[in-house]
C-alpha cells in the first residue's frame, strides 16, 4: 500500500481539491482526482527528502510552545519599535552566532524558527555551517542574544535532532 500511496493524506487532499476545484462530482472527475491523488505523490517521491531522526518528543514539544510564545512576545516588541521609533530608532544589528548544529534537519528547523519570529532574519549560513549570520530589529546586548538563541533554540533542538 506505501508503494501506491506513499502519502496517504497528501492524496486524499489532493483528491478533495481536485473535487472542489472542479464543482463537479461527476464519475469521470472522481476519476480523474483520483488519479491525479495516486500519480502527483509518487511523480514527486523523487523530490522528497530523507526523514530525519527525531528524539525526545517531549523537548520538541516545549520548543513548539517557546517558538509559539516567542513569536507572540516578538511581535509585539517589533509593534512597539516601529510604532514609537519616532522616540528611539531601533537598533538593528547584524550579529555571527556561532553554531554546533550540523545535522541538516536540525539547521533547516533553526531556520524556520528565525523565520517565523518577528525581528530577526536568517541572512546567511557558513559554507562549512559553524555560524550563521542573522539580521536583528532591535539588539541591546549582542552576547546577550547569542546566548539566548542558543539556549532557547539550538541547544533542544540540537538534543532532538543530534
Amino acid at each position: 500500500m506505501n508503494r501506491l500511496l506513499p502519502s496517504p493524506l497528501t492524496s486524499a487532499g489532493l483528491l478533495v481539491l481536485w473535487l472542489l476545484l472542479s464543482r463537479s462530482f461527476t464519475p469521470g472527475q472522481i476519476l480523474l482526482g483520483i488519479l491525479l491523488a495516486v500519480a502527483m505523490p509518487l511523480l514527486m517521491l523523487p523530490l522528497r527528502p530523507a526523514a530525519g531522526p527525531m528524539r525526545h518528543p517531549v523537548v520538541l514539544t516545549r520548543l513548539v510552545f517557546r517558538v509559539g510564545g516567542d513569536v507572540v512576545l516578538s511581535a509585539l516588541e517589533v509593534a512597539r519599535g516601529v510604532i514609537f521609533s519616532h522616540r528611539r530608532l531601533p537598533r538593528s544589528a547584524f550579529v555571527v552566532i556561532p553554531l554546533e548544529l550540523r545535522d541538516e534537519h536540525a539547521l533547516a528547523a533553526l531556520a524556520m524558527i528565525t523565520a517565523v519570529i518577528p525581528g530577526t532574519v536568517w541572512s546567511e549560513l557558513a559554507p562549512d555551517r559553524s555560524a550563521v549570520l542573522m539580521h536583528v530589529f532591535d539588539l541591546a546586548d549582542e552576547a546577550d542574544f547569542i546566548h539566548q538563541f542558543k539556549t532557547r533554540y539550538e541547544f533542544p533542538l540540537k538534543e532532538v535532532f543530534e
